[in-house]
């Protein structure tokens, strides 16, 4: 499921125990976000995921014409998606040390200069410390879906970079280098920083997009190379879009690379 090679954008970097058993009822989390999304908070993190509903959507870029190949995506199930980037202190909370170049940004801003493999030990850890294994990284369709405001396209059209600054830190407004993460505006789902700040590891091998309809699409089952979304601090105003996306070695790590959450319960 992904477009071809030479229509995306190339990036190739070579670069505890369980404690306690926490059980989470999402039926009687209440908690809203200001969007009112229907939210819980992961006790390990102390981070913020808000309910996603199912839907049906056009991936694929549409905002500027670019040459993606648009498609119709299912998303079959509703899912949480995690509010925020992963920050320094969260990552700190499972791992015990903070790989960031940033690192002096503070708990607060987003987690970065991390393997896909090293995301993966830090997922399957705090599965464990919680006593569960429904925390992993979004699909390509699960990203861009929420991105776009859960396939409404409140987030997607961001037509100026006046309009872009809002909601995004990109290399005209960074200062070159990462911020906070929840600064800027949210999308309609209560999503912050969904472009900018940092790109954001997703599950999939890279691949080309189907021509025609597809559901809960995730990518081949194999490949070299893994995708990244969402636009960084440094890239400019033409990569900050809800399509666009990056190829990358798992082995890539960067000071402008971090990710967010997915729960599935």
């Amino acid at each position: 499921m992904k477009k071809s090679l030479a229509k995306r954008s190339l990036v190739l970097v070579t670069l505890l125990a369980v404690v306690c058993m926490v059980s989470i009822s999402y039926a009687g989390d209440t908690s809203k976000t200001k969007a009112g999304g229907k939210v819980f908070v992961s006790p390990t993190l102390g981070a913020k995921f808000v309910l996603i509903p199912a839907g049906t959507f056009t991936m694929g870029e549409g905002e500027i014409g670019s040459d993606e190949t648009r498609h119709q995506v299912t998303i079959s199930k509703p899912f949480y998606m995690q509010t925020t980037e992963v920050t320094q202190g969260q990552w700190q909370k499972v791992m015990g040390s903070n790989p960031s170049h940033f690192s002096s940004c503070g708990n607060n801003c987003p987690v970065e200069n991390v393997f896909w493999k090293d995301v993966q030990d830090f997922i399957s850890r705090l599965n464990r410390q919680e006593g569960t294994d429904k925390y992993r990284l979004p699909t390509e369709a699960q990203w861009e879906y929420a991105a776009r405001g859960g396939g409404k396209e409140e987030y997607a059209d961001i037509s100026s970079e006046s309009n872009l600054g809002d909601y995004a830190w990109y290399d005209a407004n960074s200062g070159s280098k990462t911020h906070p993460v929840g600064q800027k505006r949210p999308n309609g789902l209560g999503l912050y920083d969904m472009s900018g700040n940092v790109w954001e590891w997703v599950h999939d091998w890279y691949g080309e997009y189907p021509a025609g309809s597809v559901t809960d699409p995730e990518g081949p089952s194999s490949g070299g190379s893994r995708m990244a979304r969402g636009c960084s601090w440094n890239n400019n105003s033409m990569f900050c879009r809800s399509a666009n996306s990056i190829i990358l070695h798992p082995g890539a790590r960067d000071l402008n690379l971090g990710f967010r959450l997915l729960s599935t319960r």
